[in-house]
This record gives C-alpha cells, sequence and structure tokens, in this order.
C-alpha cells in the first residue's frame, strides 16, 4: 500500500491553544510526535530571544506527517523551547544554553508563573499518556510505542560538510532504557522491516544507539510504568527529508517515510502477539 497525499497538506496546523492531539484506534502500536510544535503562548514568545527559523531549526517537523497513518498517536503542538516533553520535569524548560545546544534562549529571566504554567503541561501530559497506555494495555495487553523524533546533521552550517555516515545513520534506534533481552523479537522485527523498505535510492541505513542512545524522558517513563507490556522505541530520523536550515521539505522522503512507518506496522503487531 502506497500512502498518496497533497503536498499542501504535509504540515498539519493545530487549532490556537491546543497542547497536543489524540487519536486512537484498534492497535497495539503507538506512534508520537513530541516535537514536531512550534506554537508557544504569547507570554512565552514575548520573552524568547530566539527567531522562529532558529527554533525550527531544533525541532521535529513533519514528524506528525510521518506518523499519520498508525491508528493510535500522539502529537504536542507546543514548542519544545516551551517545555520539553521529553526531559524531566526539574530541564524540561531550556533556562541555560548548555542545555539548549548552546543557544541564547531567552532575552530575559524567566517570571516564576511563566515557568510553572509551562510545567503544568509537562504534568498534564504524562499524566494523559498514562491514561492513554493503559488503555491500550487493557485492549491488548501489551503494546509498542514508537518515539518519533528527527535530528540534525548539518550543524556547520548550509554549504558546510554534513555530519559523516558513519556517526549519522538514516534511522537512529535508541534502546537505552529497554529491558532489550525481553523486547529484542518486537525491536528485531522493526529494525528488518525499516531495513527492508524499498526507498527511493536505496535501503536506509538503520542502526542502534549511534547518534543518540533513547535516553529520553517519554521512553524512560514508560519502561518504568509498563515494564512488563509497553515496549517504546525512541526513532531518531535525520533530517534528510527537509532542508535543516531553510526548513523545506523533500515531499518525496516524507511521502516515502510515511509509508514506510505504516508498512512496519504488521511486523510490530505480529512480533507482539508471538511473545504472548
Amino acid at each position: 500500500m502506497n500512502v498518496s497525499f497533497d503536498p499542501n497538506v504535509v504540515l498539519s496546523l493545530p487549532v490556537a491553544g491546543e497542547w497536543w492531539t489524540q487519536h486512537r484506534g484498534d492497535s497495539p502500536v503507538v506512534a508520537t510526535a513530541i516535537h514536531n510544535g512550534h506554537a508557544a503562548r504569547d507570554e512565552v514568545k514575548n520573552l524568547l530571544a530566539l527567531s522562529d527559523e532558529e527554533r525550527l531549526r531544533e525541532e521535529d517537523p513533519f514528524t506528525e506527517f510521518i506518523i499519520r497513518d498508525v491508528p493510535n498517536r500522539i502529537v504536542v503542538h507546543r514548542s519544545r523551547f516551551e517545555v520539553d516533553i521529553n526531559r524531566p520535569r526539574s530541564g524540561a524548560i531550556y533556562v541555560r544554553p548548555e542545555q539548549a545546544w548552546g543557544l541564547n534562549v531567552w532575552a530575559a529571566d524567566l517570571p516564576p508563573d511563566v515557568i510553572e504554567a509551562s510545567l503544568a503541561m509537562h504534568n498534564e501530559y504524562y499524566a494523559m499518556l498514562t491514561s492513554f497506555l493503559a488503555g491500550i494495555e487493557r485492549c491488548h495487553g501489551r503494546f509498542v510505542v514508537l518515539d518519533v523524533h528527527s535530528y540534525n546533521h548539518r550543524r556547520a552550517g548550509l554549504e558546510a560538510e554534513p555530519t559523516t555516515a558513519a556517526e549519522a545513520p538514516d534511522i537512529n534506534i535508541g534502546t537505552f532504557s529497554m529491558d532489550r533481552r525481553r523486547w529484542a523479537p518486537v525491536l528485531d522485527s522493526f529494525i528488518e522491516a525499516l531495513r527492508s523498505f524499498d526507498f527511493p535510492g536505496g535501503p536506509l541505513d538503520v542502526r542502534e544507539n549511534i547518534a543518540f542512545q533513547g535516553r529520553g524522558e517519554q521512553v524512560r517513563f514508560i519502561h518504568e510504568r509498563f515494564p512488563k507490556t509497553g515496549c517504546a522505541i525512541a526513532v531518531e530520523f535525520k533530517k534528510f527529508f527537509m532542508d535543516e536550515w531553510t526548513g523545506e521539505p523533500h515531499i518525496e522522503a516524507l511521502a516515502a517515510l510515511r509509508n514506510l512507518i505504516l508498512l512496519t506496522l504488521p511486523a510490530l503487531v505480529e512480533a507482539l502477539g508471538a511473545q504472548r
């Protein structure tokens, strides 16, 4: 099955004020795009020292599009520069440059009430996630979460040499917090499905724990809360599907990645069922 789509709807624009959107279907597979968002509330925007373009470079645009065919999915619409859902609550606000790739995020000190309002979203997200995944667990017994992100590989500039392929696989699978022995059949089936996909230009380079190790808060939280029933896989796509400096998408690559995720679903469901 191939996905066809209108290039004009690659971006899904949230309703003003939305924190996230949820979609629930009859499947044990869940996908999330928690760094897809770019929106921020006005009191946060007024304090930012970064331009929209600078923020976008460190966000994960188009990850929502890549997971759009997964029946269960969660897409966060707020920028990680307002609150980073994938970091522990104590570090979810980028207060210091070393928390944000050396960037000076703020033009002025953040008032405590602004920080607390941002952290309230972090609290609510994980309360929602717990309830959402408990529902999947009730229906299916076990589940897989694809925690989808993207990463930069041209940090030195548009004209500079990119990060070498040895250090930057097309897809980096992070498993740091995972019980690798327990979930090996599921994880290995997923990786094999990714590698065998007929991607335009040739097979994708898929490796484990190279550019990232899967140390994010969301996968850690899932493995802690659902240690025997929840397999959370951190999936980092190298930004070969877009120009990371201009933000322009490469439509053919994005369409292929959306098909890729869609076509891994049967392998994941089968591997989960075989472990029962």
